[in-house]
């Protein structure tokens, strides 16, 4: 019998300027700091995660845009230099990355059983896009675990915010399937911000924290909205509301990163832990947490 499962999974969004702000070697340009209620929220997601046994990372970025369907890295070994397009003054990082392709194979089998179009990328040159490696970075900065990357297609943009996330639920199902099959323990990453309204100019020191406010308060109560159904453990609702949260706040959720997650969670009803929300370039960003040890332990305790 397969002991594979969802040990855990996070709302980790992955704004550059966390990673340049605190400077790892691997980070080509040098900072002063910066955004530090939204990196002592990784940090102390970090904390819980170290009490959690996993043995893989999967991650849904918004930056690694596919036309058609949804693709895997399914590449043993991937190792380069992954720039910014719109912040190569921030983030120039060199990786240096393990790939489950064994999982990424069976994510490839289930959704194709779900009749979603499936692609395995198998190009040993191919550059990992900053959205994957700036989470996994911010979620396990010492690299010692696999990772599956899945990609972000288009159903949201060339159709409905609706019928992207049905096709994510069923991405979302799929991965969980594939799992449990495989018998892995794995950790779950939906690498996106919230509400997603930027400044449209760039402060002349980037770290300058005087600088740095939500773009505008309809953004924020947007947000609110959603972290407080996240905290009350309200994740079918949430569903219920993200199409509209998506096209109100002008979400990255529109990606679909939050839908898959909750789906392949299979929507916990536990409350979230909020490790910190926070604003880059006007973004609304939240690290968030459903740790299954965790969440089991506060239900079990309320009773």
């Amino acid at each position: 019998m397969s002991t594979g499962r969802i040990v855990a999974g996070a709302l980790a969004p992955h704004p550059p300027h966390l990673v340049y702000a605190e400077n790892p070697p691997q980070n080509e340009p040098r900072s002063e700091g910066g955004w530090e209620v939204l990196r002592w929220g990784y940090e102390r997601l970090r904390k819980d995660l170290a009490k959690t046994d996993y043995d893989v990372i999967l991650v849904h970025s918004p930056h690694w845009k596919t036309r058609t369907g949804n693709h895997l890295l399914a590449v043993p070994q991937l190792s380069g230099l992954s720039v910014d397009p719109i912040f190569p003054n921030l983030f120039r990082y060199t990786f240096d990355m393990k790939v489950d392709v064994e999982l990424a194979k069976a994510i490839h089998a289930e959704g194709q059983a779900r009749k979603l179009e499936m692609s395995l990328m198998e190009n040993p040159e191919f550059r990992v896009d900053y959205g994957t490696i700036i989470s996994c970075h911010l979620a396990n900065p010492a690299w010692d675990k696999p990772i599956v990357a899945v990609s972000s297609n288009s159903t949201y943009f060339d159709f409905s915010n609706e019928m992207g996330q049905d096709e994510m639920a069923r991405l979302g199902e799929a991965t969980r399937a594939a799992i449990e099959q495989t018998g892995r323990k794995a950790l779950l990453l939906a690498s996106c911000s919230l509400s997603h309204r930027h400044f449209t100019t760039e402060s002349e020191l980037p770290e300058d924290m005087s600088k740095e406010h939500i773009t505008h308060h309809g953004q924020y109560l947007w947000d609110m909205r959603v972290i407080e159904l996240m905290k009350q453990g309200r994740t079918r609702e949430l569903m219920d509301i993200l199409p509209d949260f998506t096209e109100q706040a002008i979400s990255e959720t529109k990606d679909g990163s939050l839908a898959w997650l909750l789906a392949a969670l299979d929507y916990p009803s536990f409350p979230a832990e909020v490790y910190g929300y926070g604003s880059v370039i006007g973004t609304g960003n939240a690290v968030v947490g459903w740790i299954q040890s965790i969440g089991t332990a506060n239900v079990a305790n309320s009773r």
